[in-house]
């Protein structure tokens, strides 16, 4: 009661139902338990209870909920076409970036808008506060302190997928919570090991707990696990009244915001109250600071792999000696008086970082509010997991974030709302979903975990899409939200019709723009600054015209208002549709084929090294180490031919074929094939059947 007492006091806005003592949930059996309370753990725990589980998200301290652990910012090229399908699905992180954001920009914007990248720098403190008030007033979602020391085991179920099976959790004080599900989103907290200069400690985060070694212990030698090993790092925060930012180049923010939730029509800052960010650039004397202080930076020397896309100044220094490389100050929130260096994250001495600092332009009287610091912590190969984030080996263990080998909020969150809507589906008996890479980033992310594994933390570009003109980020509601209503049941019945509302208007004013066709003569008449070929004599459409680059829809409502006027509300969102409408139908033929291809599901247990059909050694042995869970993975996978993949295609195909573990219980009892019962005619086989034997099956 005293930790509900003193939560209730710093955060008089939360529900106290929510919230209880370790020692009293220990009695009770939840459908889902989520460990952990960053990006990842709390959209896992919120689309959980949207589908319907009762959920318990154990974190080792309330008040860091939806804590920006590194970058005070959201979104971006990639990302925030995640952050706006992970809000498509009635996630958080879309309507927290609204409310927190104090700098909103689409970057990208010289080129089209399926490439475009909403982004927005927060408030630290106003992010955390709103994902803490809707996560700790939701119903059926209960948040206790603690750290969960290991895995509550149990015989697995011999109808599903999986050699273990996991039904709760231990806390350290010996505590056991059980569950029908459970996901991990550690972070970089599993085995986390904190660096500064030559000082090395146990931690995931500066200034919290360790985490323990007997979560890792779990997953490696309980549940046969293979796990690596990643690193990443922050940048030291400067006070901002020390920077001279008459010395740096200044950049405003957007006019008018655009608000990453569907939802929203406009955001919590207003467009005045906006706040700039500044570029400056290393010189040489950077270079030089590095280079004196690597035999004192032990996590530079390390071989451990970090993220390529978002180095240290000592790796960017390494790699590419002698150039200058940007230095964003970014603000980190309306009221701090604290600045964040984008392109600084380092691990030298804290002497040595505020040397460095005060060879760059602007910061030459800087001084340092707390120094930069690399950690290094375990993740779980994601091959080893299922299209919908369980583990392959595991019943009910479902993983989420940086646990998986990704970098960055957005990845992490998208990773956790799946993550979730699984567990609680399946703690509900339902059966799991996933997402296609044709129609989401989401799908591609999971896909390219799923598929090929990480060798450094992988982060989302745009250019990893293959369909990237369907899958833009201003269609994310039209594509994603109708399904999380009417399949997966995580996306509330106010947004379903909002989205219901948006398409119909959408599909009425291209028809109504299909229905207007002039001659290029009678356009140049309604539209007099609009330079149409003199060569061009055949009819144009209204949507026809809004191919043109300088035509809005405005300008064509504005010569047809008792036709187009009712639409004016939809007027970015139409001149896009029809841009990007050729390319789509284009596309088309190519995303049927791929969704061909991904309905023919792999047998799990397939045994790809004795497989009785014309395949290298080579390509077997890819197979059976990436163990693809579709033809479509398979077909994504290096080394993988075009040839085998028609071997392959054929073989499983192919009714009656039996997995590995058939054969292997077969060899076992050393059955005589000629004592079984007839067969009946395998082209008359059931759907069942075929199913049981490990035949290839169309979802």
């Amino acid at each position: 009661m005293l930790l509900l007492r003193r939560l209730c006091i710093q955060h008089p806005f939360l529900s106290t139902h929510s919230i209880r003592a370790a020692s009293n949930v220990t009695e009770q059996q939840y459908d889902v338990i989520v460990v952990g309370g960053g990006h990842a753990g709390t959209e896992a725990a919120a689309a959980a209870t949207r589908t319907g589980a009762e959920t318990l998200l154990i974190t080792q301290k309330i008040h860091t909920i939806g804590a920006l652990s590194c970058n005070p910012s959201l979104g971006g090229v990639g990302k925030g076409q995640l952050v706006k399908e992970v809000d498509a699905l009635d996630g958080l992180m879309g309507r927290a970036g609204d409310y927190a954001g104090v700098h909103f920009s689409i970057l990208n914007r010289r080129k089209g808008p399926a490439v475009w990248g909403p982004r927005a720098q927060l408030d630290r403190e106003r992010y955390k506060k709103y994902i803490q008030s809707e996560l700790l007033n939701m119903p059926r979602l209960t948040v206790i302190e603690g750290s969960v020391e290991g895995l509550v085991l149990s015989t697995a179920d011999p109808e599903k997928p999986g050699k273990h099976k996991v039904i709760g959790v231990c806390l350290d004080g010996g505590n056991r919570i059980l569950s029908r599900s459970v996901v991990l989103t550690t972070g970089t907290f599993l085995s986390g090991s904190l660096f500064m200069g030559e000082t090395t400690s146990p931690g995931g985060r500066m200034g919290e707990p360790p985490s323990s070694a007997g979560l890792t212990h779990s997953l490696r030698e309980d549940l046969g696990l293979k796990l690596g090993r990643l690193r990443t790092g922050t940048p030291p925060r400067i006070v901002k009244d020390t920077v001279e930012f008459s010395l740096t180049q200044l950049h405003l923010p957007d006019s008018w915001p655009v608000p990453f939730s569907f939802i929203n029509t406009q955001t919590h800052c207003k467009p005045e109250e906006q706040i700039p960010c500044h570029l400056t650039y290393t010189t040489p004397g950077v270079d030089k600071v590095v280079r004196e202080s690597l035999h004192l930076n032990s996590h530079i020397q390390q071989d451990t792999k970090g993220p390529r896309y978002c180095p240290s100044i000592e790796s960017r220094v390494l790699r590419f000696p002698g150039r200058q490389h940007q230095v964003w100050l970014e603000p980190e929130g309306l009221s701090s008086d604290l600045v964040y260096p984008q392109g600084l994250s380092m691990t030298m001495p804290p002497e040595l970082q505020l040397r460095l600092i005060r060879e760059i332009p602007g910061l030459q009287r800087a001084d340092i509010h707390t120094p930069g610091y690399g950690v290094q912590y375990d993740f779980v190969c994601p091959t080893q997991l299922f299209l919908w984030l369980q583990l392959k080996s595991v019943q009910g263990l479902f993983l989420a974030g940086q646990i998986n080998g990704t970098t960055g909020y957005e990845e992490a969150a998208a990773q956790g709302l799946w993550a979730g809507v699984n567990a609680g589906r399946t703690a509900l008996s339902l059966p799991p979903v996933y997402l296609s890479r044709t129609e989401s980033y989401v799908g591609v992310l999971i896909d390219d975990l799923v598929g090929h594994g990480v060798t450094e933390p992988y982060r989302m570009f745009t250019s990893r899409a293959e369909f990237r003109t369907s899958l833009r980020p201003d269609n994310a509601d039209l594509r994603l939200t109708p399904k999380g209503f009417e399949e997966i049941g995580c996306v509330s019945s106010l947004r379903y019709q909002e989205s219901v509302r948006v398409r119909q208007g959408l599909s009425e004013a291209v028809s109504a723009l299909k229905s207007i066709t002039l001659s290029p003569s009678r356009w140049r008449e309604k539209l007099t600054d609009i330079c149409i070929s003199e060569a061009k004599s055949t009819l144009i459409s209204g949507e026809e015209m809004l191919q043109y680059k300088d035509v809005s829809f405005k300008m064509v409502a504005s010569a047809f208002p008792e036709i187009l006027s009712p639409y004016l509300e939809f007027s970015d969102r139409i001149k896009i549709e029809a841009v990007y409408r050729p390319h789509c139908e284009k596309q088309q033929k190519e995303i049927e084929r791929m969704k061909e291809e991904e309905s023919l599901s792999l047998p799990p247990d397939l045994d790809y090294l004795s497989l009785p059909v014309s395949l290298s050694d080579e390509v077997r042995e890819i197979l059976d180490k990436a163990r693809p869970s579709t033809l479509g993975a398979a077909t994504r996978l290096q080394g993988i031919t075009p040839a085998a993949i028609v071997h392959l295609l054929n073989y499983v195909t192919r009714p009656g074929r039996k997995s590995r573990g058939q054969r292997d219980t077969e060899r076992r009892t050393k059955t005589p094939a000629w004592t079984h019962p007839p067969q009946p005619d395998q082209r008359h086989t059931t759907f069942n059947q075929n199913r049981e034997e490990g035949a290839v099956f169309r979802n």
